[in-house]
């Protein structure tokens, strides 16, 4: 890959910076920075701004404006829960921005298999990758997710941080963030590993790992979507309840394939 169109990724992560940084913070505490400390305090910034709005508006919608109709009063979970949750995110949250710093690093230097604009492949060809990659992504974390469960050290020194939320009522949208820095960046690593087997759209591979901490919110509300195959609160629930069955991330074939699937209607049967 030539240097003129490694310039265009340089050129794109600059102006998302002077957006992203520029609308945020006084110029004289970011335009000193070398670019890569840019790319970090822009993905800092604005990950954490999407965890905060993303985690109030949906806790306030579930627990307040919705109060007793999504979620009963008991599985409500306390405020010294979600303050808790809050807490270890934003301990973790300075190392999981150093992921996508990153990647964006590697791609800028041209190690990867990123391209910079769609028309340089067609939209066939970028559906087509776009498939492969989320395939590939899914497939990673439910590995990553299972054997941070199996291999005893890693969940005691890691994923346990992350369960010690294991009811409804210790649950909420702000658990979604609340791991090990190590572990979350395990978890997201198969973003990245992606990049190198499967031609991606650099700025589509951005969004969705900021898609992660929206989704990663909504998943651990205990409000069940029922939206087949998502993997949804339902099936993560469950997750957090019995240790051993939905390591899944987007939807439940990987679980389905491996045959650790837990349906949360058969759950509900049971219980009837």
């Amino acid at each position: 890959m030539d240097k003129n169109y490694l310039q265009l990724f340089v050129d794109e992560t600059s102006m998302t910076n002077r957006i992203v940084l520029g609308t945020l913070l006084p110029a004289k505490i970011w335009e000193p920075l070398p670019h890569f400390f840019q790319t970090w305090l822009r993905n800092y910034t604005s990950g954490t701004l999407v965890y905060f709005i993303t985690s109030l508006l949906w806790s306030f919608y579930v627990y307040f404006y919705k109060y007793n109709v999504y979620v009963p009063k008991d599985a409500i979970p306390s405020r010294k829960a979600m303050l808790l949750q809050i807490y270890v995110a934003m301990k973790a949250m300075p190392w999981y921005c150093a992921l996508p710093t990153i990647s964006e690093y590697m791609v800028e230097n041209g190690w990867t298999r990123c391209f910079s604009r769609i028309s340089d492949v067609g939209w066939f060809s970028y559906a087509l990758n776009l498939g492969f990659y989320l395939i590939l992504v899914e497939f990673g974390i439910y590995w990553m997710h299972r054997e941070l469960h199996d291999i005893k050290p890693l969940y005691k020194y890691l994923h346990a941080t992350h369960h010690i939320y294991n009811k409804q009522n210790t649950l909420s949208p702000f658990a979604g963030l609340a791991f090990h820095p190590l572990d979350g960046i395990l978890q997201a690593v198969p973003h990245v590993i992606a990049l190198f087997l499967v031609p991606t759209h650099f700025t589509t591979h951005i969004g969705l790992l900021f898609i992660e901490a929206i989704w990663t919110a909504n998943i651990h509300d205990c409000v069940d979507g029922k939206i087949w195959p998502v993997m949804g609160a339902g099936y993560h629930t469950i997750h957090h309840t019995t240790y051993r069955h939905n390591y899944g991330h987007y939807t439940v074939w990987m679980d389905w394939m491996f045959g650790t699937l837990r349906d949360p209607s058969e759950e509900e049967t049971k219980k009837i």
